[in-house]
């Protein structure tokens, strides 16, 4: 079995942090997002997949190259113009073959797609949507299903009080290889606003498989940094881990330089070449990129930091995402809630592959 990975957008919910990187790059505890999803598949078996891609496609493939660092066969559709959920996956399918998973490249998630796919084959069915459970659903699209699972309806974004159900769709797919020609070739089409309601219309056997695992939608800035505190929580199963060396709850990357004086307090990772000075103190909840430099009584604390960024003497960083290259001036206090754009784009070539 393949998978796709839908990674054609150009990430314009997470602005300013996708104006230098696309979205597959950002760093999660200096790992980039897509080695997340790549994680998840291998554990279930799934080693040969395609991303569907569009926005800046050759930097993901100078980072990521053919997956076998991963473990993983790796190759690149390459949309000739943004083409939606639905047009990336019938971009994808001529490099799949058969049955295949689908993720959407937003999703940070440990779900157990084995059982997804053993769902799906035990209610014979074409097309399967993974769906979770959340407490307001007034800013998805909810999913109705009958007992058994197989889904009535779609109601996009209902109003708060009225909601029939609190399943949404999850960002996970298991589809037939048939139902892909429904798909038209070469156009922008939604897979959630158009192939699944076509779905309904045809009749064909069509279910949601409701998971209780962790799952989350990085697509904005504050989610991105939710990301970063579940995953410092240990909220995410994965097999990823940050580079460096674990010392008491803190990841510290090589060639990292703590003075004397200087705090460390986990959960927190460092990357390589790190400076923390005297009086600086770093973390709890705090992930510094490569080559950041916290000078004299600089504080950085629930905070993500991208590569060299440059925090003053003391100033702080709280609550806060700083994208690559940003500098805070001595004394400045950053956040909480700010969300800082990087400086110029980043050699893609020293990105963690």
């Amino acid at each position: 079995m393949q998978a796709v990975i839908l990674a054609g957008g150009q990430g314009t919910r997470l602005l300013p942090l996708t104006l230098t990187r696309p979205k597959p790059l950002v760093p999660l505890l200096n790992v980039p997002f897509l080695h997340y999803q790549l994680d998840l598949l291998r554990q279930h078996g799934v080693r040969d997949i395609v991303l569907s891609c569009f926005d800046r496609w050759e930097m993901i493939r100078t980072t990521m190259g053919d997956g076998d660092s991963r473990g993983v066969r790796l190759r690149y559709a390459v949309e000739p113009e943004p083409l939606g959920t639905g047009g990336g996956v019938r971009n994808a399918v001529d490099l799949a073959d058969g049955r295949v998973i689908v993720l959407n490249g937003d999703v940070l998630t440990d779900m157990d797609l084995g059982a997804m796919v053993a769902f799906h084959a035990q209610r014979g069915a074409r097309a399967t949507i993974a769906l979770t459970t959340v407490d307001d659903p007034s800013q998805y699209g909810l999913v109705e299903t009958d007992p058994d699972g197989r889904i009535l309806r779609f109601v996009e974004k209902p109003p708060p009080g009225q909601f029939t159900a609190r399943t949404i769709n999850a960002g996970a797919y298991v589809l037939e290889p048939e139902l892909l020609d429904l798909i038209p070739r070469g156009r922008a089409m939604s897979i959630e606003r158009e192939f699944f309601p076509l779905l309904l219309t045809t009749g064909v056997p069509f279910f949601g498989w409701t998971t209780g695992a962790y799952w989350l939608d990085i697509g904005t800035p504050e989610k991105y940094r939710q990301a970063h505190l579940d995953l410092l929580a240990g909220a995410l199963r994965t097999a990823v881990t940050p580079p460096g060396t674990p010392r008491e709850n803190v990841w510290i990357g090589e060639g990292a330089l703590i003075a004397p004086g200087a705090v460390l307090r986990g959960p927190a990772v460092l990357g390589r070449e790190v400076r923390v000075a005297q009086n600086a103190r770093v973390g709890p909840l705090a992930v510094l990129g490569d080559r950041c430099v916290v000078e004299a009584g600089g504080v950085v604390e629930a905070a993500v930091l991208w590569e060299e960024v440059h925090v003053g003497e003391g100033a702080s960083v709280r609550e806060s995402v700083a994208g690559a290259g940003c500098r805070i001036e001595a004394h400045c206090r950053v956040g909480p809630g700010a969300v800082l754009g990087g400086g110029s784009a980043p050699d893609s070539s020293r990105l963690t592959s």
